[in-house]
């Protein structure tokens, strides 16, 4: 796929009353096509409603975040149009919680990106509500961290391939790369992967010594992999009916604990040992780590791509306390949050 076809970004946002209201955001620069993009005039002005099957080269690419993740999200959009080679055929889709002020969401967006076309849709919370059971950390128990188990139910059918990404990200370089790597094999999904990584501590020791359970990953070779990054062939998910495998494992989560942490453990569960590589560049993860104490997390080594504020820590929390680990400085130029000293009275 060329990376000068359209790139659509799909973004899921939950905005609580209180958090939402009280930010106030930059107005973020414009960026302009290069002679080379294939450019198609959209048939809408920004924030209305559009035809996604106009262009069948479209680049879909979604995202997750939840009532706190605004500020980190405005930072995700500026990076990904700053480091587009064709910014301006960039359109988002954002995924609001059932709960969230539309019309505030909608304000906030076209006032800090006023040229951007985009979509919003609801996600009802109950949805995934009844099946999540508790994790380790609270935010993993948001319904709205769920929502990328039904992306291909959301989003119209003529949305083929999608680009997964959490909102707690920055890119550095151009998201057609991304959105251009190849399915293999007949692949659902492409992700980094992490195969030195402890996979049975993702499940509990019920799972592992039920060989009706354990059995699952046979004649596989599971490795870790984060779903904050990756890129999903939605005609393939449709066709196996990848949701409803996803929710049956989080069933029998409900009846009896076979893992510990949040939405992760069901991909793992369906998709572990049967996705297409990504480079790790793509995912440098693990950023948000706790830095109690000082003790902050590297980067990987080899190349950057996209930085990934996975974890407890975020960059604009620990920014706004005086507590930035290093690479916390790599997010603050794409911080659009206006400053107090700035607002009018």
């Amino acid at each position: 796929m060329l990376l000068s076809s359209k790139i659509l970004i799909f973004i899921t946002i939950s905005i609580g009353a209180t958090n939402a209201k009280n930010l106030h955001f930059r107005e973020a620069p414009k960026f302009y096509n290069p002679p080379h993009c294939y450019s198609v005039t959209l048939p809408m002005a920004a924030g209305n409603t559009l035809s996604l099957c106009f262009n069948t080269t479209a680049i879909h690419v979604a995202m997750t975040l939840d009532s706190v993740y605004l500020r980190g999200s405005m930072a995700a959009i500026l990076s990904v149009l700053q480091h587009s080679s064709c910014p301006e055929n960039v359109v988002f889709h954002f995924i609001a919680a059932s709960s969230t002020n539309v019309s505030d969401l909608r304000s906030k967006i076209t006032s800090s990106f006023p040229y951007l076309v985009f979509k919003i849709y609801p996600f009802d919370d109950s949805t995934a509500a009844g099946l999540i059971s508790n994790a380790i950390r609270e935010a993993l128990d948001c319904p709205l961290n769920y929502a990328r188990n039904y992306l291909a139910n959301l989003l119209p059918t003529c949305v083929q391939k999608i680009v997964y990404l959490d909102s707690d990200v920055v890119l550095v370089d151009d998201i057609g790369k991304l959105a251009a790597t190849p399915l293999t094999n007949d692949a659902v999904l492409a992700a980094p992967e992490y195969c030195n990584a402890n996979f049975t501590s993702y499940f509990t020791p019920t799972f592992w010594s039920n060989p009706s359970l354990s059995l699952t990953f046979a004649n596989r070779k599971p490795c870790y992999f984060n779903t904050g990054v990756m890129v999903i062939d939605l005609e393939r998910w449709r066709a196996g009916d990848y949701t409803t495998k996803i929710v049956e494992w989080m069933e029998l989560q409900k009846r009896i604990r076979i893992y510990e942490l949040g939405s992760l453990p069901p991909f793992l569960l369906v998709f572990a040992g049967n996705i297409a590589p990504v480079d790790h560049r793509w995912n440098q993860h693990g950023l948000g780590g706790d830095n109690f104490l000082g003790l902050c997390r590297d980067l990987h080594p080899g190349p950057v791509s996209l930085l990934h504020w996975s974890g407890k820590g975020k960059p604009w929390a620990r920014l706004d306390a005086g507590r930035p680990c290093p690479l916390d400085a790599l997010w603050a130029p794409y911080d659009l949050l206006r400053s107090p000293c700035f607002l009018e009275s």
